[in-house]
């Protein structure tokens, strides 16, 4: 009787900014000309600094909690023309997709951004992973991780690797955002990447 045993797909999830993409010029962008048309100071150069948690949280730092609802609306309506086409992936992203796609797996992307321009990032830059799932930061980045089944979380922020973990997926941590090696490993995460040219060759002899 013929083996009908089946390989089950492996899932691999990816963070976006400053882990799939370098969305530092676009954001900077976009933050000086939600500054111009508000009037209020925006230090854009800090803002960039600090990618990964919600958008909420960054403009607590320059709007009144009142305001903070309009201005994201604002921001996500100006994104497309001043963020998109600034941003560039970062070295060693198409591959790492890739070394996933080459396997039989799939590659996911679970991210903070807003949804809508999470996807025209990927779409941009001519990258297409196989879902991307937005609006999720930290542990609520479990229930996509667990919903499409993923094994294995890439990130660049301590939130990524607590999402992972909350997951039971295994954490795999690049230092190319705004979170020392040092400090993702004392979070947990349980490998730690310069950045994402090292991936596809530890994914090769990843056995998990």
């Amino acid at each position: 009787m013929a083996d009908m045993t089946v390989t089950p797909v492996r899932t691999v999830g990816f963070d976006l900014d400053m882990t799939l993409i370098d969305s530092r010029p676009g954001i900077r962008a976009c933050w000086q000309e939600l500054s111009a048309r508000t009037g209020t100071y925006v230090d854009a150069d800090l803002v960039v600094t600090r990618l990964g948690p919600p958008l909420a949280q960054e403009m607590a730092h320059w709007f009144p909690a009142r305001d903070i609802p309009a201005m994201t609306d604002l921001y996500r309506e100006i994104y497309p023309e001043f963020a998109v086409a600034g941003t560039l992936a970062m070295p060693g992203a198409r591959e790492a997709v890739a070394a996933v796609r080459e396997a039989g797996g799939r590659a996911i992307v679970v991210t903070a951004k807003w949804e809508p321009n999470a996807k025209l990032h990927m779409e941009h830059l001519g990258m297409r992973p196989d879902a991307v799932i937005g609006d999720l930061w930290a542990t609520q980045k479990a229930t996509a991780l667990r919903e499409h089944g993923a094994s294995v979380y890439v990130g660049d922020h301590v939130g990524d690797v607590r999402g992972a973990r909350a997951a039971g997926a295994f954490s795999v941590a690049v230092a190319t955002g705004p979170c020392s090696a040092a400090e993702l490993a004392e979070a947990g995460a349980d490998v730690v990447l310069d950045d994402l040219t090292r991936f596809a060759r530890w994914f090769a002899a990843y056995d998990g």
